[in-house]
């Protein structure tokens, strides 16, 4: 491990674990790189100066009609976009946006943001007045209204908060998916569903694209809780764009590239070349926090006693005065060729467990797609094995939300009974963190 950060600045460090051994003829090599980042957020300095200084937040609320059916959604809706803009630190720029069929500017406003003080933030709170439900729902319109203001200054980082409580009825998927294209890399946004009639792929799938979470909010007077909460994670971000770039040798093919903790999250996709054999995965912005991502790579054949450096994991940053992209730190993931049986055969305890929680997280997705569908055996097999990943790598929360939409008979062998009834908010909350794991103990 290497670590190249200035100390004035975040300290970013990379963990390689896993087995290098492989038998003679061998090529399929894995790692878990482990990225941690301390004194970027909110416990030291940031990148983007004092306080809120070059950050900046968009809130989007959705104003459609659904949102007065029943009335406490829209309350709940203003309530919580008021306790997130009291979160905001002083010197944040930061805007709200009423989303409809069409995205308004309801503060402040002109095409431009605010920068929070106590003035800003008593008119920002006062203008929530005028946050009402009617219309539709056209959410890429709302992105890129965000995109705009979010653009209109000189920021460091750059984040959307995103409500809706509707299924995207007013514009089709495909304008939708231009519209995360055009703000994917632009800024990072969480989104919420409140309710039970939205949509759960929507609503993962824009978390998915500009990089930040998803969660349902199944009851509106939970909302300020949530938002209070989202902010001031967005509050603790230092550091921006940062991507994790991986170098390859001659021969060598990725087969995928994931984040595997705190979410699964699937990246081999959005590789951005990077230079002869070097191609770089996004991870968005970054406070004091750490995360696993899962690297399998596939080399060429070798004899026994070969050994090789199969890639070379380094975290990039942009660099603030506009320079060649900077490196943070970096891990080396190896391969060794071996004729020792019990070295070359034995899997290494992060990569069996995160490989474990991928499977975990598609299997619950297989499950509730064959519910849905009224396959009852292929969901009961599929939400079984959920269960018992569950159990094995101790993912209680996930076997929680599993329980209330399977019976569990026995968790080690995974056999459940479906229920027969089961309540929308609890099918919805199971689909929407899925893709939750659990850390492996080191």
């Amino acid at each position: 491990m290497a670590n190249f950060s200035k100390p004035t600045g975040p300290q970013f460090s990379v963990d390689v674990y896993q087995n290098e051994f492989l038998p003679e003829g061998g090529r399929d090599v894995s790692a878990i790189v482990t990225v941690t980042s301390t004194g970027g957020g909110t416990g030291g300095q940031r990148l983007s100066g004092p306080a809120g200084a070059g950050a900046g937040v968009v809130i989007m609320v959705d104003c459609s009609g659904s949102m007065d059916y029943p009335a406490t959604k829209m309350r709940g809706a203003r309530e919580a976009t008021a306790a997130a803009v009291d979160t905001l630190r002083d010197g944040t720029s930061f805007a709200v946006v009423d989303g409809t069929h069409v995205a308004r500017e309801v503060y402040p406003g002109n095409g431009r943001l605010a920068v929070a003080d106590a003035h800003t933030r008593a008119e920002a709170k006062e203008s929530l007045r005028r946050l009402n439900a009617g219309g539709g729902t056209a959410i890429g319109t709302w992105l890129r209204l965000a995109d705009r203001l979010l653009s209109s200054a000189e920021l460091t980082i750059r984040h959307g908060i995103l409500l809706t409580d509707g299924r995207n009825e007013h514009e089709s998927p495909e304008e939708l998916r231009a519209a995360l294209d055009a703000c994917a890399g632009r800024f990072t946004c969480d989104a919420r569903g409140v309710g039970t009639d939205w949509e759960v792929k929507e609503v993962t799938g824009i978390a998915s694209a500009l990089l930040g979470t998803a969660d349902i909010v199944a009851d509106p007077s939970a909302l300020a809780a949530d938002f209070t909460a989202m902010m001031e994670q967005a509050m603790g971000k230092g550091v921006a764009d940062v991507a994790l770039r991986l170098w390859t040798p001659v021969g060598v093919e990725i087969a995928f590239v994931k984040q595997v903790a705190p979410t699964v999250e699937d990246l081999t996709g959005r590789r951005t070349e990077a230079g002869p054999r070097a191609g770089d995965y996004p991870t968005g912005s970054w406070g004091d926090e750490s995360r696993d991502y899962h690297v399998s790579v596939r080399v060429p054949r070798a004899a026994v006693g070969q050994e090789m450096l199969a890639a070379r994991v380094s975290l990039i940053a942009p660099d603030p005065a506009g320079g060649d992209p900077r490196p943070l730190s970096q891990g080396l993931v190896r391969a060794v060729w071996t004729d020792d049986l019990a070295m070359s055969t034995s899997i290494n305890p992060q990569v069996a467990h995160y490989t474990g929680q991928a499977e975990l997280a598609d299997v619950i997705q297989q499950g509730l797609d064959a519910r849905k569908s009224g396959d009852h055996d292929g969901a009961t097999a599929k939400l079984g094995r959920a269960v018992q990943l569950a159990a094995a790598s101790g993912n209680a929360d996930t076997a929680k939300l599993l329980s209330k939409v399977v019976d569990v008979v026995d968790a080690a062998t995974g056999t459940v009974r479906l229920k027969a009834k089961v309540a929308d908010a609890d099918e919805m909350t199971l689909e929407t963190r899925s893709t939750k794991t659990v850390r492996v103990k080191r």
